[in-house]
């Protein structure tokens, strides 16, 4: 008998006290495994995320938790053969295979960068700038972001058993939370295999990720305020789960994504020939054929211009023919099976729904040539194409998940956009055009109704991802049928995860939380220059007060001659005279600010090795000749680098004038040595 697959809970492997259900393959309907999860105690997998995993991830920094995204990444890679062979068995030719498996090791390298690059190394995120609360700077407000003590449950659709986990996997060990994994049966053997290369590889904390190999039983019963749901499926099962009392009354936050009747439109601009044309046809077809068509982003709406419809599917036949259909194994073959003889059926029940007003004008719903494989034992269907009745409602309400595509005409563009929006919302939308107008009125409309919008044409066809491809730096939903949900999208979807919270203290106390000095908070000074202090002797607030500079008219004139910035306001005094902002001549800004640095800037060799910039840059008050301007620069934020022997350091600048009005006030960035020992 075939393995039976294993569920991985509170700390170690346990099979389920029956024989189970056989999971056969895609292609040849051959038994892979067997799955059941009776038995399994889904509070000891709640509680053991709680009690264990949480509390070790959330002692963690977010580069430390980024770290280990990027060496489970790794470790994934050196063992993805093993992935990619048993993917095949899902019904995935090597393409399907990369999109899946590689596409999810990616989103955790991803994440990984992100992490590193745009989260603190610290556990607590600021949200925006500091509030003035009081008139006198002694209460301030603060938004803050900081893990919660919950538990992240996945619950993933059948169609990408490696991608679907990793992509909700990254953000939520980013953001502190402990995981469960609840993959879809049909293919969970692919995704218990992944979970065993991570959990082999010891590199998360114990409690970090379990599995469910079978069904998620009473799980949602032991779920309760700051544990989430995340949910890839169908609309019914969302609104099951939408309806769990934890769900409505226990706090507990359910993200969705559905159903989608994603569209694609050739915008009326095109003709026959263009490049934007070829462009629209081969994306229709390549997402009709990935994955056999089973994405929740595949094109399921082809909106064209009345006029161009016999083209536009003369052009998809053209193309479809050359789509050899089989076993995966086969390297000739171009599209594989459907994840199951069950799934193809529930196609073609929702072909013959489509059929009550369109035609089906390309291949056969009942058969069509295999280039190889059983057509019995096999989940195969060739490419089908149909072609809607004006008038037709089906297409805008039935989904076929698999290689099934409608054509719709319109008339008008706003017909097309009002086409589109009969989705009820979808995941994303692509428009083919190199009309800058027909673009800009594309896309806004289609934007309240889509989470992403497409726009493919000739100058970014070389570089584009294509329509169903969702990459980790956007956000991946949709408003309405779609779900509403939202995953992805960068640093927003570990933000998503985690508490936001207004923090209203003194600047001092306000600075000890956040670990970033908040302007009002104490400011020591001492006899030794901030900038001679390694990472190691730095305090948040070390400050020094520069003596004071008074700026010359031979200063700007200088500046302007040798830079060659001859703006009236710095070089013509009856010009700048009628300036109603600066009523003479004034220096630059930039002159202020090299100015700044010379008073700050200790010269010698020592720890400060680079300034790499400046954030927030503002001028506030004109600074005019015979002006004199001197700077207070603070420590605002320390951040040590976890793979160099430096860190960043942040400093406020305040720039101000002889009346101790500001006249510029920015942040310096500077990397610092951990340690410096003067030569």
């Amino acid at each position: 008998m075939t393995p039976l697959l294993e569920s991985y809970c509170a700390g170690r492997w346990v099979r389920a006290d029956d024989e189970g259900e056989p999971l056969l393959d895609a292609a040849t309907g051959e038994e892979v495994a067997r799955i059941s999860s009776r038995g399994l105690d889904v509070g000891a997998m709640v509680r053991h995320a709680r009690s264990v995993g949480g509390p070790a991830l959330r002692a963690l920094t977010f580069h430390e938790r980024a770290a280990l995204l990027k060496a489970l990444a790794k470790h994934l890679t050196a063992g993805k053969d093993a992935l990619a062979e048993l993917s095949m068995r899902t019904g995935a030719t090597a393409r399907d295979t990369a999109i899946d498996v590689d596409g999810g090791i990616g989103t955790l390298f991803s994440y990984a960068s992100k992490g590193t690059r745009e989260l603190p190394n610290d556990t607590i995120v600021l949200d925006g700038s500091a509030e003035r609360l009081g008139k006198g700077g002694t209460f301030v407000g603060q938004h803050v972001y900081t893990s919660r003590p919950g538990v992240a449950v996945q619950i993933n659709a059948f169609n990408f058993p490696v991608w679907g986990m990793l992509e909700k996997l990254g953000p939520a060990l980013l953001a502190g939370l402990p995981t469960i994994v609840k993959p879809a049966s049909q293919t969970a053997y692919l995704t218990e295999l992944a979970v065993r290369r991570i959990l082999e590889s010891g590199l998360l904390p114990e409690g970090s990720l379990q599995l469910i190999a079978g069904g998620a039983g009473s799980l949602l019963d032991e779920l309760t305020v700051h544990d989430s749901v995340a949910f890839t499926g169908s609309a019914h099962t969302a609104g099951i789960l939408r309806r769990h009392p934890n769900v409505v009354d226990g706090g507990v936050v359910l993200g969705v994504e559905a159903d989608s009747l994603n569209c694609s439109i050739l915008g009326p601009d095109v003709r026959p020939g263009d490049p934007e044309f070829d462009l629209f046809v081969k994306g229709v077809v390549t997402e009709m054929t990935v994955k056999a068509g089973q994405k929740c982003t595949a094109i399921r709406r082809v909106l064209v211009p009345e006029p161009l419809a016999d083209t536009v599917i003369e052009a998809l036949e053209a193309r479809l023919s050359r789509i050899s259909v089989g076993d995966p194994r086969n390297p000739d073959v171009r599209m594989g099976a459907l994840a199951s003889l069950g799934q193809r059926d529930e196609v073609r029940k929702a072909v013959e729904a489509l059929r009550a007003s369109a035609d089906v004008v390309i291949g056969d719903p009942d058969g069509g040539a295999l280039l190889d494989g059983d057509p019995d034992r096999g989940a195969f269907l060739t490419p089908l194409v149909l072609r809607a009745t004006d008038g037709a409602t089906e297409p805008h309400d039935v989904e076929p998940f698999g290689p099934v595509s409608t054509v719709l005409t319109y008339d008008a563009l706003d017909q097309a956009v009002a086409l589109a929006a009969r989705g009820k919302g979808s995941l994303v939308a692509s428009v083919a055009s190199h009309d800058p107008q027909v673009v800009r009125d594309v896309v806004l409309g289609l934007a309240p109704w889509h989470g992403r919008v497409l726009v493919l044409d000739r100058d970014d066809a070389a570089e584009s991802t294509g329509h169903g491809s969702p990459l980790p730096t956007l956000v991946h939903g949709g408003p309405g049928r779609a779900g509403g949900g939202e995953e992805l999208g960068g640093v927003r979807a570990v933000l998503r995860h985690l508490q936001r919270t207004a923090i209203q203290a003194s600047p001092d106390l306000l600075t000890a939380v956040t670990g970033r000095w908040t302007p009002g908070a104490r400011q020591p000074e001492s006899d030794v220059h901030p900038f001679r202090k390694s990472l190691a002797d730095l305090r948040i607030g070390d400050t020094i007060r520069s003596a004071a500079r008074t700026v010359t008219l031979a200063d700007i004139e200088h500046f302007a001659d040798f830079t060659g910035d001859t703006f009236y306001a710095h070089t013509d005094a009856e010009a700048a005279a009628r300036n109603p902002l600066f009523g003479g001549i004034v220096a630059h800004g930039y002159l202020v600010v090299s100015l700044a640095a010379g008073l700050f800037v200790e010269p010698s060799p020592g720890p400060v090795l680079a300034n790499y910039g400046v954030d927030d840059l503002r001028f506030l008050t004109p600074v005019k000749a015979g002006d004199s301007i001197a700077v207070t620069l603070t420590v605002k934020q320390i951040t040590p680098r976890n793979t160099a022997d430096y860190g960043e350091v942040r400093w406020d600048a305040v720039v101000t004038n002889q009346d101790g009005k500001p006249v510029a006030t920015y942040d310096v960035l500077t990397l610092v040595a951990k340690t410096w020992a003067a030569s």
